[in-house]
Protein backbone atom coordinates (compact mmCIF):
# COMPACT_ATOMS: atom_id res chain seq x y z
CA UNK A 1 0.00 0.00 0.00
CA UNK A 2 1.73 3.38 -1.22
CA UNK A 3 0.87 6.87 -1.23
CA UNK A 4 -1.35 7.85 -4.26
CA UNK A 5 1.14 10.10 -5.73
CA UNK A 6 3.44 7.40 -6.27
CA UNK A 7 0.93 5.96 -8.73
CA UNK A 8 0.50 8.78 -10.60
CA UNK A 9 4.19 8.31 -12.65
CA UNK A 10 6.81 5.62 -12.86
CA UNK A 11 9.12 8.83 -13.03
CA UNK A 12 8.30 10.97 -10.12
CA UNK A 13 11.64 13.07 -11.02
CA UNK A 14 9.88 13.95 -13.69
CA UNK A 15 7.27 16.16 -12.39
CA UNK A 16 8.19 20.04 -13.22
CA UNK A 17 7.09 23.12 -10.80
CA UNK A 18 5.18 25.61 -12.62
CA UNK A 19 4.29 28.18 -10.98
CA UNK A 20 3.63 29.17 -6.82
CA UNK A 21 0.48 31.87 -6.12
CA UNK A 22 0.12 33.31 -3.20
CA UNK A 23 -3.82 34.13 -2.95
CA UNK A 24 -5.76 36.02 0.19
CA UNK A 25 -8.88 36.44 0.95
CA UNK A 26 -11.19 39.04 2.20
CA UNK A 27 -12.57 38.51 5.58
CA UNK A 28 -15.66 39.99 5.23
CA UNK A 29 -16.62 39.30 1.62
CA UNK A 30 -17.84 36.35 -0.57
CA UNK A 31 -15.11 35.48 -2.89
CA UNK A 32 -13.53 32.48 -4.87
CA UNK A 33 -10.79 31.62 -7.01
CA UNK A 34 -11.06 29.41 -9.96
CA UNK A 35 -8.48 27.74 -12.65
CA UNK A 36 -9.14 24.86 -15.19
CA UNK A 37 -7.10 21.78 -14.46
CA UNK A 38 -5.58 21.68 -18.15
CA UNK A 39 -3.34 18.43 -17.49
CA UNK A 40 -1.59 20.61 -14.18
CA UNK A 41 -1.56 19.00 -10.91
CA UNK A 42 -2.06 21.87 -8.22
CA UNK A 43 -1.64 21.48 -4.72
CA UNK A 44 -3.22 23.76 -1.73
CA UNK A 45 -1.72 24.54 0.63
CA UNK A 46 -3.77 26.74 3.27
CA UNK A 47 -1.53 29.39 5.69
CA UNK A 48 -4.92 30.69 7.84
CA UNK A 49 -8.56 30.36 7.51
CA UNK A 50 -11.16 27.79 6.36
CA UNK A 51 -12.35 27.36 2.74
CA UNK A 52 -13.92 24.66 0.57
CA UNK A 53 -11.99 23.25 -2.53
CA UNK A 54 -15.20 22.51 -5.13
CA UNK A 55 -14.93 20.51 -8.38
CA UNK A 56 -17.85 19.31 -10.55
CA UNK A 57 -20.68 18.74 -8.12
CA UNK A 58 -18.48 17.62 -4.97
CA UNK A 59 -16.24 19.80 -2.84
CA UNK A 60 -13.96 18.89 -0.09
CA UNK A 61 -13.01 21.66 2.88
CA UNK A 62 -9.87 22.63 3.57
CA UNK A 63 -8.01 24.07 6.94
CA UNK A 64 -4.45 24.83 7.57
CA UNK A 65 -2.73 21.99 8.78
CA UNK A 66 -2.52 19.37 5.30
CA UNK A 67 -2.26 19.78 1.76
CA UNK A 68 -4.41 19.30 -1.01
CA UNK A 69 -4.09 18.17 -4.42
CA UNK A 70 -6.70 18.67 -7.66
CA UNK A 71 -6.13 17.21 -10.87
CA UNK A 72 -8.17 16.27 -13.54
CA UNK A 73 -9.22 16.85 -17.24
CA UNK A 74 -8.83 19.50 -19.28
CA UNK A 75 -12.45 20.48 -18.73
CA UNK A 76 -12.76 20.38 -15.55
CA UNK A 77 -13.05 23.57 -13.07
CA UNK A 78 -11.45 24.04 -9.50
CA UNK A 79 -12.65 26.47 -6.80
CA UNK A 80 -11.52 27.06 -4.04
CA UNK A 81 -13.97 29.94 -1.94
CA UNK A 82 -13.62 31.35 1.40
CA UNK A 83 -15.69 30.37 4.56
CA UNK A 84 -17.26 33.61 4.82
CA UNK A 85 -18.04 32.51 8.64
CA UNK A 86 -14.56 31.76 9.64
CA UNK A 87 -12.86 34.43 12.18
CA UNK A 88 -9.62 34.62 9.91
CA UNK A 89 -9.41 35.29 6.30
CA UNK A 90 -8.35 32.78 4.13
CA UNK A 91 -4.81 32.30 2.93
CA UNK A 92 -3.05 29.66 0.65
CA UNK A 93 -0.44 29.23 -1.54
CA UNK A 94 -1.69 27.13 -5.04
CA UNK A 95 1.25 25.16 -6.51
CA UNK A 96 1.50 24.00 -9.81
CA UNK A 97 3.11 21.27 -11.15
CA UNK A 98 3.33 19.20 -14.55
CA UNK A 99 4.38 15.29 -15.38
CA UNK A 100 7.12 16.23 -17.70
CA UNK A 101 5.83 12.49 -18.66
CA UNK A 102 2.14 13.41 -19.83
CA UNK A 103 3.99 16.33 -21.65
CA UNK A 104 5.75 13.77 -24.20
CA UNK A 105 3.55 10.91 -24.14
CA UNK A 106 -0.25 12.25 -24.40
CA UNK A 107 -2.08 8.86 -24.99
CA UNK A 108 -1.47 6.10 -22.60
CA UNK A 109 1.02 3.18 -23.48
CA UNK A 110 -0.42 -0.56 -24.61
CA UNK A 111 -2.18 -2.13 -21.51
CA UNK A 112 -1.61 1.09 -19.46
CA UNK A 113 -5.32 1.79 -17.71
CA UNK A 114 -6.87 5.01 -17.14
CA UNK A 115 -8.39 6.49 -14.01
CA UNK A 116 -11.43 4.71 -13.07
CA UNK A 117 -14.27 5.68 -10.65
CA UNK A 118 -12.66 3.47 -7.90
CA UNK A 119 -9.64 5.54 -7.65
CA UNK A 120 -12.13 8.22 -5.98
CA UNK A 121 -11.83 8.35 -2.80
CA UNK A 122 -14.28 10.21 -0.19
CA UNK A 123 -11.82 13.99 0.89
CA UNK A 124 -12.93 12.88 4.41
CA UNK A 125 -11.44 9.19 4.55
CA UNK A 126 -7.55 8.55 4.36
CA UNK A 127 -6.76 7.92 0.43
CA UNK A 128 -4.93 4.43 -0.39
CA UNK A 129 -4.54 3.00 -4.02
CA UNK A 130 -3.84 -0.35 -4.23
CA UNK A 131 -3.92 -0.99 -8.16
CA UNK A 132 -0.57 -1.18 -9.78
CA UNK A 133 -1.75 1.00 -13.02
CA UNK A 134 0.29 3.87 -13.62
CA UNK A 135 -2.78 6.86 -14.34
CA UNK A 136 -1.82 9.99 -15.92
CA UNK A 137 -3.57 13.51 -16.25
CA UNK A 138 -3.43 13.10 -19.78
CA UNK A 139 -6.00 10.05 -19.52
CA UNK A 140 -8.11 11.40 -16.34
CA UNK A 141 -11.78 11.64 -17.42
CA UNK A 142 -12.85 12.40 -13.48
CA UNK A 143 -11.56 15.04 -11.42
CA UNK A 144 -9.46 13.81 -8.11
CA UNK A 145 -8.69 15.79 -4.75
CA UNK A 146 -7.25 14.31 -2.03
CA UNK A 147 -5.49 14.83 1.11
CA UNK A 148 -2.09 14.60 2.37
CA UNK A 149 -0.12 15.59 5.63
CA UNK A 150 2.99 16.97 6.27
CA UNK A 151 4.56 17.00 9.31
CA UNK A 152 5.96 19.05 10.85
CA UNK A 153 3.53 22.27 9.65
CA UNK A 154 5.74 25.19 9.84
CA UNK A 155 8.65 22.88 7.90
CA UNK A 156 6.05 22.52 5.27
CA UNK A 157 4.93 26.40 5.41
CA UNK A 158 8.86 27.79 5.01
CA UNK A 159 9.89 24.97 2.15
CA UNK A 160 7.12 26.67 0.11
CA UNK A 161 7.49 30.57 1.33
CA UNK A 162 11.38 29.98 0.49
CA UNK A 163 10.02 28.49 -2.91
CA UNK A 164 7.31 30.92 -3.42
CA UNK A 165 10.27 33.77 -2.93
CA UNK A 166 12.97 32.21 -4.88
CA UNK A 167 10.73 31.32 -8.13
CA UNK A 168 10.78 34.97 -9.24
CA UNK A 169 14.67 34.43 -10.26
CA UNK A 170 15.78 34.88 -13.84
CA UNK A 171 19.28 33.19 -13.60
CA UNK A 172 19.32 29.91 -14.91
CA UNK A 173 20.93 27.87 -12.32
CA UNK A 174 18.86 29.58 -9.11
CA UNK A 175 15.96 28.43 -11.48
CA UNK A 176 17.39 24.67 -11.59
CA UNK A 177 17.80 25.67 -7.69
CA UNK A 178 14.53 26.20 -7.32
CA UNK A 179 13.07 22.80 -8.88
CA UNK A 180 15.54 21.00 -6.66
CA UNK A 181 14.20 22.42 -3.91
CA UNK A 182 10.65 21.88 -4.79
CA UNK A 183 11.26 17.67 -6.06
CA UNK A 184 12.71 17.80 -2.19
CA UNK A 185 10.07 19.08 -0.46
CA UNK A 186 7.98 16.94 -2.82
CA UNK A 187 9.31 13.75 -2.49
CA UNK A 188 8.85 14.30 1.77
CA UNK A 189 5.55 14.45 1.04
CA UNK A 190 5.27 11.22 -0.81
CA UNK A 191 7.21 9.64 1.42
CA UNK A 192 5.21 11.24 5.20
CA UNK A 193 1.87 9.78 3.06
CA UNK A 194 3.19 6.01 2.12
CA UNK A 195 1.90 3.60 4.35
CA UNK A 196 3.78 0.95 2.80
CA UNK A 197 7.22 2.91 5.60
CA UNK A 198 6.90 1.70 9.21
CA UNK A 199 7.93 6.01 9.81
CA UNK A 200 5.21 7.08 8.27
CA UNK A 201 2.14 5.35 10.91
CA UNK A 202 4.13 6.96 13.50
CA UNK A 203 4.09 10.33 11.62
CA UNK A 204 0.63 9.84 10.47
CA UNK A 205 0.11 9.38 14.15
CA UNK A 206 1.78 12.45 15.36
CA UNK A 207 -0.15 14.41 12.81
CA UNK A 208 -3.29 13.41 14.19
CA UNK A 209 -2.84 14.49 17.87
CA UNK A 210 -1.34 17.62 15.97
CA UNK A 211 -4.94 18.29 14.20
CA UNK A 212 -6.84 17.27 18.25
CA UNK A 213 -4.86 19.59 19.59
CA UNK A 214 -5.59 22.40 17.10
CA UNK A 215 -9.31 21.45 17.46
CA UNK A 216 -9.01 20.89 21.26
CA UNK A 217 -6.60 23.75 22.57
CA UNK A 218 -9.07 25.16 24.58
CA UNK A 219 -9.39 22.10 27.10
CA UNK A 220 -7.64 20.33 29.03
CA UNK A 221 -4.92 18.60 27.15
CA UNK A 222 -2.21 16.21 28.56
CA UNK A 223 0.81 13.78 27.13
CA UNK A 224 -0.80 11.12 28.73
CA UNK A 225 -3.85 11.67 26.76
CA UNK A 226 -1.88 12.61 23.75
CA UNK A 227 0.29 9.53 23.61
CA UNK A 228 -2.63 7.24 23.79
CA UNK A 229 -4.12 8.35 20.95
CA UNK A 230 -1.11 8.19 18.79
CA UNK A 231 -0.83 4.30 20.64
CA UNK A 232 2.98 5.36 22.06
CA UNK A 233 4.49 5.26 25.18
CA UNK A 234 4.41 8.94 26.92
CA UNK A 235 8.10 8.85 26.27
CA UNK A 236 8.43 8.12 22.74
CA UNK A 237 5.79 10.25 21.73
CA UNK A 238 7.16 12.96 23.37
CA UNK A 239 10.39 12.13 21.93
CA UNK A 240 8.84 11.28 18.52
CA UNK A 241 6.85 14.56 18.69
CA UNK A 242 9.88 17.19 19.53
CA UNK A 243 11.80 15.54 16.75
CA UNK A 244 9.17 16.23 14.23
CA UNK A 245 7.45 19.16 15.46
CA UNK A 246 10.69 20.78 17.35
CA UNK A 247 8.95 21.41 20.66
CA UNK A 248 7.65 19.44 23.82
CA UNK A 249 4.13 18.60 23.43
CA UNK A 250 2.70 20.82 25.90
CA UNK A 251 4.70 23.56 24.45
CA UNK A 252 2.99 23.77 21.42
CA UNK A 253 -0.06 23.33 23.23
CA UNK A 254 0.38 26.75 24.51
CA UNK A 255 1.94 28.38 21.28
CA UNK A 256 -1.25 27.22 20.08
CA UNK A 257 -3.29 29.01 22.56
CA UNK A 258 -1.26 32.16 22.85
CA UNK A 259 -2.00 32.27 19.09
CA UNK A 260 -5.26 32.01 19.57
CA UNK A 261 -4.89 34.85 22.36
CA UNK A 262 -3.38 37.25 20.03
CA UNK A 263 -6.30 37.26 17.76
CA UNK A 264 -8.91 37.51 20.55
CA UNK A 265 -6.75 40.39 22.36
CA UNK A 266 -6.63 42.02 18.56
CA UNK A 267 -10.37 41.70 17.57
CA UNK A 268 -12.19 41.53 20.89
CA UNK A 269 -12.62 43.62 23.96
CA UNK A 270 -12.94 40.84 26.39
CA UNK A 271 -11.03 41.00 29.53
CA UNK A 272 -8.05 39.34 29.90
CA UNK A 273 -9.67 36.68 32.51
CA UNK A 274 -12.27 35.69 29.90
CA UNK A 275 -9.80 35.38 27.01
CA UNK A 276 -7.19 33.15 29.04
CA UNK A 277 -10.46 30.76 30.00
CA UNK A 278 -11.27 30.80 26.33
CA UNK A 279 -8.03 29.44 25.37
CA UNK A 280 -7.70 26.68 27.95
CA UNK A 281 -5.66 28.66 30.76
CA UNK A 282 -6.48 28.32 34.19
CA UNK A 283 -5.85 31.41 35.14
CA UNK A 284 -5.17 35.19 34.29
CA UNK A 285 -1.79 35.56 35.78
CA UNK A 286 -0.01 32.60 34.41
CA UNK A 287 -2.03 32.75 31.02
CA UNK A 288 -0.56 36.64 30.75
CA UNK A 289 3.27 34.90 32.17
CA UNK A 290 3.24 32.92 29.65
CA UNK A 291 1.51 35.43 27.18
CA UNK A 292 4.79 37.48 27.70
CA UNK A 293 7.33 35.13 28.02
CA UNK A 294 5.98 33.75 24.47
CA UNK A 295 5.45 37.31 22.77
CA UNK A 296 7.71 39.68 24.87
CA UNK A 297 5.14 42.35 25.50
CA UNK A 298 1.99 41.98 28.36
CA UNK A 299 -1.46 40.93 26.99
CA UNK A 300 -2.68 44.58 27.84
CA UNK A 301 0.52 46.10 25.84
CA UNK A 302 -0.18 44.07 23.00
CA UNK A 303 -3.79 45.25 22.79
CA UNK A 304 -2.99 48.77 23.12
CA UNK A 305 -0.48 48.73 20.50
CA UNK A 306 -2.80 47.05 17.94
CA UNK A 307 -5.70 49.52 18.94
CA UNK A 308 -4.14 52.67 18.41
CA UNK A 309 -0.63 54.83 17.11
CA UNK A 310 2.01 54.11 19.74
CA UNK A 311 4.70 56.75 20.58
CA UNK A 312 7.94 54.29 19.74
CA UNK A 313 11.24 54.71 20.90
CA UNK A 314 13.52 51.71 19.41
CA UNK A 315 17.29 53.07 18.96
CA UNK A 316 19.15 52.09 16.20
CA UNK A 317 15.85 49.63 14.94
CA UNK A 318 14.36 52.38 13.59
CA UNK A 319 14.70 50.81 10.42
CA UNK A 320 12.47 48.34 11.15
CA UNK A 321 9.66 50.51 12.14
CA UNK A 322 9.71 52.43 8.82
CA UNK A 323 10.28 49.63 6.89
CA UNK A 324 6.57 48.59 8.70
CA UNK A 325 5.46 52.84 7.81
CA UNK A 326 6.15 53.71 11.77
CA UNK A 327 7.39 56.74 12.51
CA UNK A 328 9.03 56.67 16.12
CA UNK A 329 8.74 59.90 18.02
CA UNK A 330 12.60 60.11 19.00
CA UNK A 331 15.44 58.60 17.18
CA UNK A 332 18.87 57.11 18.40
CA UNK A 333 22.23 58.77 17.83
CA UNK A 334 25.80 58.71 19.14
CA UNK A 335 28.32 61.23 20.01
CA UNK A 336 30.91 59.50 17.91
CA UNK A 337 28.42 58.30 14.83
CA UNK A 338 25.64 60.67 14.77
CA UNK A 339 22.58 59.73 13.39
CA UNK A 340 20.89 57.25 10.80
CA UNK A 341 20.95 60.00 8.39
CA UNK A 342 19.77 57.10 5.45
CA UNK A 343 16.95 57.14 7.70
CA UNK A 344 15.99 60.79 6.49
CA UNK A 345 14.36 61.71 10.42
CA UNK A 346 15.64 65.23 10.08
CA UNK A 347 12.38 66.48 12.14
CA UNK A 348 12.79 63.63 15.02
CA UNK A 349 14.27 64.58 18.05
CA UNK A 350 17.53 62.41 18.96
CA UNK A 351 18.41 60.19 22.33
CA UNK A 352 21.80 60.35 23.11
CA UNK A 353 22.55 56.49 23.55
CA UNK A 354 26.26 57.17 25.23
CA UNK A 355 24.93 59.52 27.48
CA UNK A 356 24.36 57.14 30.69
CA UNK A 357 22.08 59.97 32.18
CA UNK A 358 20.08 60.57 29.02
CA UNK A 359 16.14 61.42 29.41
CA UNK A 360 13.42 62.31 27.49
CA UNK A 361 11.43 65.81 27.26
CA UNK A 362 7.68 65.51 28.17
CA UNK A 363 6.20 65.74 24.72
CA UNK A 364 8.86 63.50 23.47
CA UNK A 365 8.31 60.43 26.05
CA UNK A 366 7.91 57.47 24.11
CA UNK A 367 5.11 55.06 25.18
CA UNK A 368 6.61 51.98 23.75
CA UNK A 369 10.83 50.77 23.87
CA UNK A 370 12.10 48.27 21.46
CA UNK A 371 15.98 47.49 22.41
CA UNK A 372 18.19 45.16 20.92
CA UNK A 373 21.58 43.25 22.68
CA UNK A 374 23.47 46.25 23.08
CA UNK A 375 20.83 48.16 25.49
CA UNK A 376 23.18 46.81 28.12
CA UNK A 377 26.13 48.20 26.53
CA UNK A 378 24.24 51.69 27.21
CA UNK A 379 22.56 51.14 30.01
CA UNK A 380 19.53 51.19 28.30
CA UNK A 381 17.50 49.02 30.73
CA UNK A 382 16.90 51.60 32.96
CA UNK A 383 14.20 52.94 30.47
CA UNK A 384 12.09 49.90 31.96
CA UNK A 385 11.01 52.81 34.85
CA UNK A 386 9.64 55.32 31.52
CA UNK A 387 7.45 52.54 29.36
CA UNK A 388 7.18 48.81 28.79
CA UNK A 389 10.09 47.31 26.83
CA UNK A 390 10.51 45.11 24.04
CA UNK A 391 13.54 42.89 23.96
CA UNK A 392 14.73 41.86 20.42
CA UNK A 393 17.02 38.61 21.09
CA UNK A 394 17.25 37.43 17.32
CA UNK A 395 20.80 37.86 15.60
CA UNK A 396 20.58 41.10 13.39
CA UNK A 397 21.79 38.66 10.68
CA UNK A 398 17.56 37.09 11.00
CA UNK A 399 16.59 40.38 9.48
CA UNK A 400 12.94 39.40 8.60
CA UNK A 401 12.14 37.38 11.87
CA UNK A 402 12.89 40.85 13.64
CA UNK A 403 10.69 42.47 11.14
CA UNK A 404 8.11 39.82 11.70
CA UNK A 405 8.35 40.42 15.62
CA UNK A 406 8.02 43.83 15.23
CA UNK A 407 5.09 44.10 12.96
CA UNK A 408 3.09 41.74 15.09
CA UNK A 409 3.50 43.78 18.52
CA UNK A 410 2.92 47.27 16.69
CA UNK A 411 0.08 46.06 14.81
CA UNK A 412 1.34 45.58 11.30
CA UNK A 413 1.43 42.28 10.02
CA UNK A 414 -0.34 43.04 6.78
CA UNK A 415 3.10 45.14 5.51
CA UNK A 416 5.64 42.17 6.43
CA UNK A 417 4.95 40.47 3.21
CA UNK A 418 5.03 43.33 0.67
CA UNK A 419 8.38 44.10 2.40
CA UNK A 420 10.13 41.16 1.91
CA UNK A 421 8.94 40.59 -1.43
CA UNK A 422 9.91 43.72 -2.50
CA UNK A 423 13.40 42.97 -0.87
CA UNK A 424 13.68 39.79 -2.66
CA UNK A 425 12.79 41.16 -5.91
CA UNK A 426 15.59 43.76 -6.05
CA UNK A 427 17.87 41.40 -5.01
CA UNK A 428 16.79 38.80 -7.90
CA UNK A 429 17.40 41.54 -10.01
CA UNK A 430 20.68 42.93 -9.12
CA UNK A 431 21.91 39.56 -8.38
CA UNK A 432 21.92 38.75 -12.38
CA UNK A 433 23.13 42.03 -13.23
CA UNK A 434 26.14 41.75 -11.35
CA UNK A 435 26.69 38.42 -12.10
CA UNK A 436 27.20 39.49 -15.35
CA UNK A 437 29.27 42.20 -14.53
CA UNK A 438 31.84 41.05 -12.09
CA UNK A 439 32.33 37.44 -12.79
CA UNK A 440 34.83 35.97 -11.28
CA UNK A 441 35.84 38.96 -9.42
CA UNK A 442 36.51 39.34 -5.95
CA UNK A 443 35.16 41.62 -3.15
CA UNK A 444 36.52 42.73 0.35
CA UNK A 445 34.93 45.24 2.84
CA UNK A 446 36.96 47.48 5.23
CA UNK A 447 36.11 49.08 8.28
CA UNK A 448 38.56 51.31 9.09
CA UNK A 449 39.12 53.56 12.68
CA UNK A 450 42.13 55.23 13.66
CA UNK A 451 43.22 52.18 15.76
CA UNK A 452 42.38 48.98 13.72
CA UNK A 453 41.30 47.75 10.18
CA UNK A 454 38.25 44.90 11.06
CA UNK A 455 38.16 42.95 7.30
CA UNK A 456 34.23 41.76 7.64
CA UNK A 457 33.74 37.89 7.06
CA UNK A 458 30.95 36.25 4.16
CA UNK A 459 28.91 34.10 6.66
CA UNK A 460 27.87 36.91 8.92
CA UNK A 461 27.60 40.55 10.36
CA UNK A 462 26.45 43.58 8.90
CA UNK A 463 27.59 43.27 5.34
CA UNK A 464 28.20 39.49 4.85
CA UNK A 465 24.73 38.01 3.71
CA UNK A 466 24.11 40.88 1.67
CA UNK A 467 27.05 41.24 -0.60
CA UNK A 468 28.25 37.69 -0.72
CA UNK A 469 25.29 35.43 0.02
CA UNK A 470 22.21 37.26 -1.22
CA UNK A 471 23.80 39.11 -4.07
CA UNK A 472 26.32 36.12 -4.89
CA UNK A 473 29.74 38.88 -4.91
CA UNK A 474 32.60 36.61 -4.77
CA UNK A 475 34.30 37.08 -1.65
CA UNK A 476 38.14 37.12 -1.43
CA UNK A 477 39.93 33.57 -0.22
CA UNK A 478 41.42 35.61 2.70
CA UNK A 479 38.11 37.24 3.51
CA UNK A 480 37.01 33.45 4.10
CA UNK A 481 39.85 31.67 5.22
CA UNK A 482 40.44 34.92 8.22
CA UNK A 483 36.75 35.11 8.85
CA UNK A 484 35.44 31.72 9.27
CA UNK A 485 32.42 31.55 11.56
CA UNK A 486 33.17 35.20 12.74
CA UNK A 487 31.65 38.41 11.80
CA UNK A 488 34.89 40.55 11.73
CA UNK A 489 38.00 40.30 12.01
CA UNK A 490 41.04 42.49 12.97
CA UNK A 491 44.00 43.02 10.84
CA UNK A 492 47.44 44.56 10.37
CA UNK A 493 49.06 45.80 7.55
CA UNK A 494 50.76 42.25 6.59
CA UNK A 495 47.63 40.97 6.15
CA UNK A 496 46.73 44.19 4.40
CA UNK A 497 49.11 43.79 1.90
CA UNK A 498 48.02 40.02 0.83
CA UNK A 499 44.50 41.59 0.68
CA UNK A 500 44.84 41.70 -3.52
CA UNK A 501 40.94 41.60 -4.01
CA UNK A 502 39.45 43.35 -7.05
CA UNK A 503 37.12 45.31 -5.82
CA UNK A 504 36.81 47.02 -2.02
CA UNK A 505 34.27 48.71 0.05
CA UNK A 506 35.57 51.14 2.56
CA UNK A 507 33.79 52.74 5.68
CA UNK A 508 35.51 55.11 8.53
CA UNK A 509 34.64 54.25 11.75
CA UNK A 510 34.97 57.74 13.58
CA UNK A 511 34.84 56.37 17.05
CA UNK A 512 38.06 56.32 18.38
CA UNK A 513 39.76 59.41 16.54
CA UNK A 514 40.85 62.51 18.54
CA UNK A 515 41.54 64.43 15.60
CA UNK A 516 39.65 65.34 13.04
CA UNK A 517 40.50 62.67 9.80
CA UNK A 518 42.38 60.55 12.10
CA UNK A 519 40.86 57.50 11.02
CA UNK A 520 41.71 58.33 7.29
CA UNK A 521 45.44 57.90 7.47
CA UNK A 522 45.73 54.70 6.42
CA UNK A 523 45.01 56.05 2.56
CA UNK A 524 48.42 57.62 2.79
CA UNK A 525 50.13 54.53 3.45
CA UNK A 526 52.33 52.90 0.90
CA UNK A 527 51.02 49.42 2.07
CA UNK A 528 47.51 51.22 1.25
CA UNK A 529 48.77 52.66 -1.94
CA UNK A 530 50.04 49.32 -3.47
CA UNK A 531 46.67 47.13 -3.19
CA UNK A 532 45.68 46.29 -6.47
CA UNK A 533 42.62 47.20 -6.02
CA UNK A 534 43.28 51.32 -5.05
CA UNK A 535 45.58 51.26 -8.61
CA UNK A 536 42.61 50.47 -10.59
CA UNK A 537 40.83 52.69 -9.36
CA UNK A 538 38.15 49.71 -7.38
CA UNK A 539 37.62 51.60 -3.85
CA UNK A 540 34.33 52.45 -2.76
CA UNK A 541 33.71 54.47 0.65
CA UNK A 542 30.03 53.36 1.92
CA UNK A 543 28.11 55.67 4.15
CA UNK A 544 29.24 54.15 8.11
CA UNK A 545 25.88 53.94 9.26
CA UNK A 546 23.52 52.33 6.99
CA UNK A 547 26.43 50.01 6.56
CA UNK A 548 26.63 49.18 9.69
CA UNK A 549 23.24 47.85 10.12
CA UNK A 550 20.90 45.80 10.05
CA UNK A 551 17.48 46.13 8.47
CA UNK A 552 15.43 45.84 5.08
CA UNK A 553 16.34 49.69 4.33
CA UNK A 554 19.81 49.41 5.29
CA UNK A 555 20.30 46.30 3.14
CA UNK A 556 18.47 48.07 0.38
CA UNK A 557 20.99 51.24 0.72
CA UNK A 558 23.71 48.52 0.17
CA UNK A 559 22.28 46.97 -2.82
CA UNK A 560 22.07 50.56 -4.34
CA UNK A 561 25.36 51.74 -3.43
CA UNK A 562 26.99 48.63 -5.04
CA UNK A 563 25.07 48.62 -8.20
CA UNK A 564 25.97 52.38 -8.67
CA UNK A 565 29.89 51.35 -8.04
CA UNK A 566 30.06 48.51 -9.43
CA UNK A 567 27.04 47.60 -11.76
Amino acid sequence: MHSPLLHMTNTPWLFSLQAIQHIEFSSNTYAKYAWNADDIYSFIVVIQGKGVLEYKDDKTSIDPGSVYIAAGPEDVEFSVRADSGAELALKLYKIDMQNMADKYRRHPEPGENAWEQHDVVNPNVSANVDSDAGPTLSTASIPMVKTFAYVPWSACLEYIEQLYRQQFSSDCYEKWDVQIRFQQWFRDMVRQNDAGLEVHNDRLSLQETVHYIDAHYDQMITVDELASRAGLSRASYTRHFKRSTGQLPLDYVNRVRLERSKQLLQVTADRLHEIASRVGFSNEYYFSRRFKQYTGVSPGVYRRNHRQEVRVFAPYLEDFLLALGIKPIIQGSHRAWGRQRYLQLDDVPEFDVSQLDAGFHAEHTPEFIMLDMGYKTWNLDRLEQVAPVYYVNHDGEDWRTILKATADILGRTNRVQDVIETYEHKVSRARRHLHDRLRKETVAFLRVSASEITLYGDECGYVGPIIYQDLGLRPHPYVQKWTRGKRGVSIGLEQLNQLDADHLLITFDTRNSCDFGEERRLLDRQEWKQLPAVRRGNVYEVDFMSWMNYGVLSHNKKIDDILRFMG
